[in-house]
C-alpha cells in the first residue's frame, strides 16, 4: 500500500512540475479573455453578444491550431521519449508550416464575410456591425494565431513547459494592456471600443508568432527547425491532427445553433451564457487544460520508453488528481457564483443568468476533472479518435438534442438547456474513461513509432 502511495505521489510530484507553468500561461489566456467582456461589458450587453458570437467564427484558428498542436504534442513526447531528436524536430517543423498555410485563407474569409457571418446567427444589426468588425480584424492574425498554438504544444511535447508560459505571459500581456488601452481611450490612446479590442489580439497573437519562431532559431530550446523531408511524419501528423480538429470544431460548429436557441430566450439570455461560460474558463480553465497537456505529454514520454503499463497507471493518477482539484474549484463556482457574475456586468438581467449558467459549469466541473486527463491520455497516444467520437455525440445527442428537446419543444425553458450541458459533459466523461480503459492506444502508439522507426532505416 505504502508502494502504491508513493507511486502515485510520484506521478502527482511530475505533474505539478508540468502542469504550473501550463496553469500560469492557461490563467493568462483566460485573463485576457475575460477582460475582453469585462471591457465590453462596460460598453453594452450587445457589444458583449457582438464579441461573443464573433468568437464562436475566431474558434476556426484556435481549433486548427490545436487540432494540429495535438498531432506535434503526441509525436514530439514520444520521439522524446525514445531519444529521437531529429523525428522530433521534424515534425515540430512540419506543424508548424501547416499551421501558416492553413491560416490563410481565413485572412480572405475575415476581410470579405465576416459581417454577412454574424448575420446568419439572426443577431439584431448593432450586433452584426460590432462583431463583422471584430472578426475581420482577428481573422487577419488568423495565420499567426495557428503558429503560436503550435509552437507551445511542441515544446510542451518535449517537456519544455516554461518557455511557452513566458512567452504566452508577454503576448497576452501585452493583448491586456491594448484592449484596455484601446478599447477605453486610456491616457493618450483613441477610444476604439470593440474595434480596439479585436486590435490589441491581433497585435498580440502576431507577437506570440514571432516570439516562438525566434525561440526555436535559439539556443534556449532544445528543438531545432529542420526541412520537412519525411512523409510519414507528415502523414502521422495530419491523421493524428484531424480528429482533434474535426472533435474541437464539432463544439465550435455545435455552439452556433446552441447561441441561437439561446438568443431565442433575449439577447440578454445569450450575454449571460458568455459571461457565465468565461467565468468557469477562468476559474477553471488553467487547471484542466494543464492536466490535458501534462497527460499527454507524461503518457506520451512512457511510451515512447516502451512502458505502456507504467502510461496507463500515470494515466490514472493524474485523473485522480484532476477530479480532485476540479471537483474543489466547481464547489468554488457554486458557491461564488453571483458576485463573479456582477463583476462582468451591472444588467441585472445578464446577472441572474450569468451566475445560473456558472453554477451549471460548477456542477460539470466533476466531469471536466475525469474527460479531460484521459482525453490528454489518449491523445498523447496518438487516439484522438476517442475524444472526437466523444465530443461530437454528446454535443449532438445532448448539448443540442435535449436542450432542444426539453427547454422548447416540452417547454421547460432554460432549465432544460441547464440539464442538456450538464448531460453532455456526463457523457464526454463517460466515453474517455471506457476508451482509456479499454481501448488499444498503446498499441496505436506503439504502431506509429515503429512506422517512423522504419521510415528512417
Amino acid at each position: 500500500m505504502d508502494g502504491l502511495r508513493e507511486r502515485v505521489l510520484s506521478v502527482w510530484r511530475r505533474t505539478i512540475a508540468l502542469s504550473w507553468p501550463i496553469a500560469v500561461q492557461q490563467t493568462f489566456n483566460t485573463l485576457m479573455r475575460t477582460v475582453d467582456v469585462i471591457v465590453t461589458g462596460l460598453f453594452s450587453p450587445a457589444a458583449v453578444a457582438a464579441v461573443g458570437l464573433a468568437d464562436l467564427y475566431a474558434q476556426l484558428p484556435l481549433r486548427a491550431g490545436l487540432g494540429l498542436g495535438s498531432g506535434a504534442i503526441a509525436l514530439s513526447s514520444q520521439d522524446t521519449g525514445r531519444d529521437d531528436a531529429d523525428t522530433r524536430d521534424q515534425a515540430i517543423g512540419q506543424a508548424l508550416l501547416l499551421g501558416f498555410l492553413v491560416g490563410i485563407p481565413l485572412v480572405g474569409v475575415g476581410s470579405v464575410a465576416a459581417r454577412p457571418l454574424i448575420a446568419l446567427l439572426g443577431a439584431e444589426p448593432e450586433v452584426v456591425a460590432m462583431g463583422g468588425t471584430y472578426l475581420a480584424i482577428v481573422f487577419a492574425a488568423a495565420p499567426m494565431r495557428i503558429v503560436g498554438l503550435v509552437g507551445a504544444r511542441s515544446l510542451q511535447g518535449t517537456g519544455d513547459t516554461r518557455t511557452p508560459m513566458l512567452v504566452n505571459i508577454g503576448a497576452n500581456g501585452l493583448n491586456i494592456a491594448g484592449t484596455v488601452g484601446l478599447g477605453l481611450g486610456v491616457g493618450v490612446l483613441p477610444e476604439l471600443g470593440v474595434v480596439g479590442v479585436g486590435v490589441a489580439t491581433a497585435v498580440s497573437r502576431t507577437f506570440e508568432a514571432v516570439a516562438f519562431a525566434l525561440a526555436f532559431l535559439s539556443d534556449r530550446t532544445e528543438p531545432v527547425l529542420r526541412r520537412p523531408t519525411d512523409p510519414t511524419i507528415t502523414r502521422q501528423l495530419v491523421a493524428v491532427s484531424l480528429p482533434n480538429f474535426a472533435e474541437g470544431m464539432s463544439t465550435s460548429i455545435a455552439n452556433f445553433p446552441f447561441n441561437a436557441l439561446l438568443l431565442t430566450f433575449g439577447t440578454d439570455v445569450n450575454a449571460g451564457y458568455h459571461i457565465g461560460r468565461r467565468i468557469y474558463q477562468q476559474v477553471a480553465g488553467p487547471l484542466y487544460r494543464s492536466y490535458n497537456v501534462a497527460a499527454s505529454i507524461v503518457v506520451g514520454q512512457s511510451l515512447g520508453e516502451g512502458d505502456a503499463g507504467r502510461a496507463r497507471f500515470e494515466g490514472q493518477a493524474i485523473a485522480a488528481l484532476s477530479l480532485l482539484t476540479l471537483g474543489g474549484a466547481g464547489i468554488a463556482l457554486l458557491v461564488g457564483a453571483d458576485p463573479l457574475a456582477g463583476a462582468f456586468t451591472g444588467d441585472a438581467a445578464t446577472r441572474q443568468y450569468a451566475a445560473a449558467f456558472a453554477r451549471v459549469f460548477g456542477v460539470s466541473m466533476f466531469f471536466f476533472g475525469i474527460f479531460f486527463p484521459f482525453a490528454g491520455s489518449l491523445r498523447g497516444a496518438g487516439d484522438t479518435r476517442t475524444p472526437f467520437y466523444a465530443n461530437l455525440s454528446g454535443t449532438v445527442v445532448f448539448m443540442l438534442g435535449f436542450s432542444y428537446l426539453a427547454g422548447v419543444t416540452l417547454d421547460y425553458g432554460l432549465p432544460g438547456v441547464y440539464a442538456g450541458m450538464m448531460l453532455c459533459y456526463a457523457w464526454w466523461a463517460l466515453v474517455v474513461t471506457a476508451g482509456f480503459r479499454w481501448g488499444d492506444w498503446a498499441d496505436t502508439a506503439a504502431s506509429m513509432m515503429a512506422e517512423r522507426a522504419d521510415a528512417r532505416g
